[in-house]
């Protein structure tokens, strides 16, 4: 089989460069063989004025994300959820084993029962008490108005009036316990109303509408105050949490939009900064620094993304993307020569992909060596 000249030629240097491990130098290297062919298409090499960008990784978070605790301790009997579960606010998402609780408002209620019954019993001991004390009274008055006209002795008159202290005394000493009983009725109905949320907390809610994102326990296990059982998305609203070296803090400013490159998915997104922690991490020397997305179908909590802050504006050489032609590792473009249809491969070194803002533009490409920024190529 013969194969083209051309083709060989490119092959051998191919080999040559991977040897030789060296990296192109500035300015134009020609390639071994030239192709003189004509091309459908031509373009200028472009000289544009781009913003070189600072990455910062980070990753994606929800704008506001609930635990979901227990507020008593007690045995998980159910989960109704999974991650990725829509829940509603007031949903049962978790049912803790009740019997304990339960049994913990039956004593409470029976604690009330005995407060009132021992307010009446008060209330009754202080009726007697008042009947007790009239009887005295009458007595002690009757004696005093006869002591006076001197048909009684004043030892009746003493212990009629020592009679009257001392039923006074036990209607003070009645409505202290009929006070106490109610004060007990009080602290009864606190602790029944206690024991009957203690109980509420046994159907453990979502606090607001969203969504599950992880879960935690799975029946059997024990929950307890402080203990996160599952983890939800209460807000749709999306952002990018990204370490930013602190020499590049200063260009980024709150409010403003700034370029997320997502890249599993392919996207560049505009994002705005919400936040900008004013604290550096001694370690790495960073902001956090925190930007909301904007809602993107395919983007979820704990993906990879890129934050791009603008470092420094330089001219750059632009070329299409179609018009680079790789062969291995190597790099080329097919050069216009001065005769007209003529070309001949120029080994270049590329830097990144731009993008145009109109989606149906053709991309471009970032040419670091091998053109002056003269040339017409061909594709």
């Amino acid at each position: 089989m013969k194969m083209n000249h051309a083709l060989i030629a490119i092959l051998s240097s191919v080999l040559l460069f991977a040897c030789d491990g060296n990296t192109i130098p500035p300015g134009k290297t020609q390639a071994p063989a030239a192709p003189q062919t004509a091309f459908r298409n031509t373009a200028t090499v472009e000289h544009r004025t781009i913003t070189r960008n600072h990455v910062a990784v980070g990753t994606i978070r929800p704008l506001t994300e609930t635990r979901i605790e227990s507020q008593v301790s007690g045995q998980v009997l159910q989960v109704d959820v999974v991650p990725g579960t829509r829940v509603k606010k007031g949903q049962i998402l978790v049912t803790l084993d009740s019997r304990q609780l339960t049994a913990r408002l039956e004593q409470a209620k029976e604690g009330l029962a005995y407060a009132k019954a021992g307010l009446k019993q008060a209330e009754k001991a202080g009726e007697e008490a008042k009947a007790g004390l009239d009887q005295t009274k009458a007595a002690y008055e009757r004696s005093k108005t006869l002591f006076d006209k001197g048909v009684v002795a004043s030892q009746k008159l003493e212990i009629d009036r020592a009679g009257y202290l001392q039923a006074k005394a036990r209607v003070e000493r009645a409505e202290e316990g009929v006070q106490a009983a109610r004060t007990a009725i009080r602290q009864a109905r606190e602790v029944v109303r206690e024991a009957q949320i203690a109980l509420g907390y046994a159907g453990i809610s979502s606090p607001a509408d969203g969504v599950v994102v992880a879960r935690l326990v799975d029946p059997g296990d024990l929950a307890v105050p402080g203990k996160p059982l599952l983890t939800v998305q209460t807000s749709g609203a999306l952002r990018l949490e990204a370490r930013v070296r602190e020499g590049l803090i200063r260009k980024v400013i709150q409010g403003q939009t700034y370029p997320v490159e997502i890249q599993t998915l392919g996207h560049t997104l505009e994002a705005t900064i919400e936040e900008i922690v004013p604290y550096a991490d001694p370690e790495t020397r960073t902001f956090l620094v925190k930007a909301a997305l904007p809602e993107t179908v395919g983007v979820f909590p704990g993906m990879f993304g890129r934050l791009l802050v603008p470092a420094a504006r330089e001219e750059a050489l632009l070329i299409p993307e179609a018009a680079l032609v790789r062969v291995g590792q190597l790099e080329m473009v097919n050069v216009m020569t001065g005769d007209k249809g003529k070309y001949h491969s120029v080994y270049v070194k590329t830097g990144r992909v731009l993008k145009e803002k109109d989606p149906a533009a053709p991309a471009k490409i970032e040419v670091l060596a091998g053109l002056d920024g003269s040339e017409t190529l061909g594709y």
